[in-house]
């Protein structure tokens, strides 16, 4: 079984890219959406979270997602911290998945794939892109969330520029350039 590693920053479309392959008949694993379920369901992981951010993270037993947004977006050492939490826990995930699915090709959409070192477990990577202004008229309509927020969270992640150098392949999201043909070209002429 062959491995996709799909990354981007905030609001550079990782989703679209994700649901194209979806319907092209390659399974697509969230690791957004299972880090989530993971911190919302695993025992270990919420006590460990409430030990690093304290027990009133968990209100009535669920996350207070903005608050945790909040502490960590504005503290990288705060946010690493978090990381090496959670993405073990991902990581374990995406492999029990992985194994469960029934189709020689597989994808994970992650923001983080090389920070987290995902791209290890990678036979290929795509890095999507889009300009900044897009990528945050994107985030405030889809997050409600002020173009300060949004900055602060980009300032966190890694910059496009690495991201691009590091990956096998860019697709450019910008609204202008058609999706289809960039992902159907990539797989299409892959190994």
């Amino acid at each position: 079984m062959k491995r996709i590693g799909i990354t981007g920053g905030i609001g550079s479309g990782k989703s679209i890219i994700s649901d194209v392959l979806t319907c092209m008949g390659i399974p697509t694993y969230n690791a957004d959406n299972a880090s989530k379920r993971l911190i919302s369901t695993r025992k270990d992981l919420i006590t460990a979270l409430k030990k690093l951010l304290g027990s009133d993270i968990y209100a009535h037993g669920v996350l207070d997602k903005k608050k945790m947004a909040q502490l960590i977006f504005s503290d990288k050492e705060l946010l690493a911290k978090v990381n090496d939490i959670i993405h073990p826990a991902v990581i374990e995930d995406f492999l029990s998945w992985s194994e469960s699915q029934n189709t020689p090709i597989v994808a994970c959409e992650t923001a983080i794939l090389f920070e987290s070192n995902m791209d290890k477990l990678m036979d290929m990577t795509i890095a999507v892109t889009a300009p900044i202004e897009i990528r945050i008229e994107r985030c405030i309509k889809r997050d409600n969330a002020t173009e300060k927020q949004i900055r602060a969270r980009m300032s966190n992640q890694m910059d496009d520029e690495e991201r691009i150098q590091r990956a096998d392949h860019v697709i450019i999201n910008d609204g202008k350039k058609a999706i289809l043909p960039q992902i159907k070209g990539i797989i299409d002429n892959w190994g």
